[in-house]
């Protein structure tokens, strides 16, 4: 068909996940076909509005590759140390805690990873897809995809048609490219949400973050840079119980930000909100397979799982990572992207570590969203232990900063 434009991939989804593929292949060289269906305008100053990503030290060499770790327009904020701690709302957190601090695991450490806004992200992905350089962008537009064994064939609702060797899914939970496929998703809802938000504080953060385990939920404090009016900030990450999250965020911003304080104790000061506040109901999914013919299936649209680890992006990122490589060695010998062999490598090196993590995430939500006082001793002396075992500290450390 003469009118088809002939591209390497094509990838549906233009968030942080599938944006960051498809830069990172452009960058190497590919041809890659971007559809999304929201406009995605280039954007200059957008107001802060409270999220932010925590990048581990893993998965930071993808923005790196794919030129959007320079383009950052707001400069991240590294985390340096961890604070982990059990307790209950305005009470003191147990005694039985654990630290970590990026320099026990060696002078040349660098740091657990970075808390980028979500703003700052967008921003630089917005510019590169809109720059070219071997990216075609569609959107706001709609896809119909025809697999064969030998071809992808994409036609927009623009009216424009193209060719590509492999599609890849990435627009989220709800992905049709993976309803279309007929894989079957397993989903788990938790009866929880998360509450997002950002505040400014009295004291300065010190690159450091706390866990802080609650019977409601974890309860996160993560470092962010500075913002106009606000030298130190916070990002906020807490989960609730579905009912109790619906009454926080019916509270007036005072109310709301005594509610934040009780539960992050005092050691920052005085705090007050930072824009928005936003709620999202918590569930767990996984696909039951990430392939099929000339298609693959990276992040949300492959799994989803518990915040309480703070690992769900990163580990959509490391889907990037790891299909990106197979892709461009494939590509590097004079191979097929979407050879069946390729895609299985890639399931098989991707979904043990997505499934591992989900079922870790699980049983931790399990065992810290409880009060039972047998259960709070077990798990603070769990903590207190980890604290005194250097090699698994060590290891645990080394794993949330995605590198083991």
């Amino acid at each position: 068909m003469s009118d088809e434009e002939s591209v390497e991939v094509c990838i549906l989804g233009a968030g942080p996940v599938g944006g960051s593929l498809a830069c990172r292949l452009a960058e190497a060289g590919l041809r890659v076909l971007v559809v999304d269906r929201a406009a995605l305008p280039p954007m200059e100053n957008p107001d802060f509005d409270g999220r932010a990503y925590a990048i581990a030290a893993g998965t930071q060499p993808l923005l790196e590759n794919a030129a959007l770790w320079t383009a950052l327009p707001f400069q991240p904020c590294p985390i340096e140390g961890i604070h982990v701690s059990d307790g209950r709302p305005g009470r003191p957190a147990s005694p039985l805690s654990l630290h970590f601090d990026r320099r026990e695991l060696g002078k040349e450490s660098g740091p657990f990873g970075w808390m980028v806004e979500a703003r700052a992200l967008r921003i630089a992905l917005n510019r590169r897809l809109h720059a070219g350089r071997g990216i075609v962008l569609a959107a706001p537009a709609e896809a119909r995809v025809e697999r064969s064994a030998e071809t992808v064939r994409i036609t927009l609702s623009t009216g424009a048609r193209y060719r590509a060797r492999l599609i890849i899914g990435a627009e989220g939970r709800q992905s049709p490219l993976r309803r279309s496929a007929g894989i079957p998703v397993i989903r788990y809802p938790y009866r929880q949400s998360g509450i997002v938000c950002a505040i400014a504080h009295e004291q300065p953060h010190g690159n450091g973050a706390l866990e802080h385990f609650l019977p409601g939920g974890p309860f996160a404090q993560l470092p962010l840079g500075p913002t106009r009016g606000a030298p130190h900030v916070s990002a906020i990450v807490f989960t609730e119980k579905t009912a109790v999250a619906d009454a926080l965020a019916r509270l007036g911003s005072e109310a709301f930000t005594r509610e934040v304080e009780r539960r992050m104790g005092g050691h920052l000061g005085a705090i007050r909100l930072l824009g928005r506040r936003w709620v999202y109901p918590l569930s767990a999914l996984l696909a039951t397979r990430y392939v099929d013919r000339r298609m693959a299936l990276v992040g949300d649209a492959a799994h989803g799982i518990h915040p309480i680890a703070g690992q769900g992006f990163n580990l959509g990122l490391r889907d990037a990572i790891a299909l990106s490589d197979l892709v461009l060695e494939a590509v590097a010998q004079g191979g097929d992207p979407g050879d069946p062999a390729l895609l299985a490598r890639y399931q098989r090196q991707r979904r043990p570590d997505n499934l591992a993590m989900l079922a870790a995430t699980d049983a931790l939500d399990r065992l810290f969203s409880n009060d039972n006082p047998a259960v709070r001793l077990a798990r603070d002396l769990g903590i207190a232990a980890v604290h005194r075992l250097p090699p698994l500290k060590r290891y645990f450390m080394r794993r949330a900063m995605g590198l083991s």
